[in-house]
């Protein structure tokens, strides 16, 4: 059993575009349901070096990824909201299976909101599909509740994303 030091988050850059691409699709791939974008959306046409640098250099922004035992398996972005100057936003989030229930999401959490109270974000806030379980008992754990805003309209036309958010003391 892996020990909670053998787990290194790493910052990235635009010029990491290849070690995020690889885990964006492998997530896109292995949880379709956990995403409002499509493992579709990023092949093909979409699959592209200018994108993937485009979405790493999200101004004001912190994108990791876990390493576990030496190879990358979960990551994550912190970014500034759009509709709100006092609330940043946990985005694409997603821990592989072989790193689940080892402390991965807890670490990439607490990093996220960490930057986020450092750099002065009074909430941090996120979206999550309404059954995906796994993932809103994790954020509950980490004190997020339900926030008063309504999420995107997911595909069927009648659910929404769940918005979750937690006050940051800086």
């Amino acid at each position: 059993m892996s020990e909670l030091h053998e787990l290194e988050l790493r910052r990235l850059t635009s010029d990491d575009w290849p070690l995020w691409r690889g885990l964006r699709l492998a997530a896109l791939a292995e949880a379709p349901y956990a995403f409002g974008s499509t493992l579709a959306d990023w092949q093909g046409a979409g699959d592209h070096e200018d994108r993937w640098r485009s979405r790493l250099e999200i101004p004001g922004a912190l994108d990791l990824v876990a390493v576990l035992d030496g190879t990358p398996v979960a990551l994550a972005s912190g970014v500034p909201a759009d509709e709100d100057p006092t609330a940043a936003e946990l985005i694409s989030m997603w821990v592989g299976p072989a790193a689940r229930g080892r402390g991965v999401g807890d670490r990439l959490i607490t990093e996220i909101a960490t930057w986020a109270g450092t750099e002065g974000y009074q909430t941090l806030k996120l979206a999550v599909m309404p059954h995906n379980d796994a993932a809103i008992a994790l954020y509950r754990r980490h004190g997020f509740t339900d926030a008063d805003e309504l999420g995107d309209l997911l595909d069927d036309g009648i659910h929404r994303e769940l918005v979750l958010a937690k006050p940051l003391t800086g």
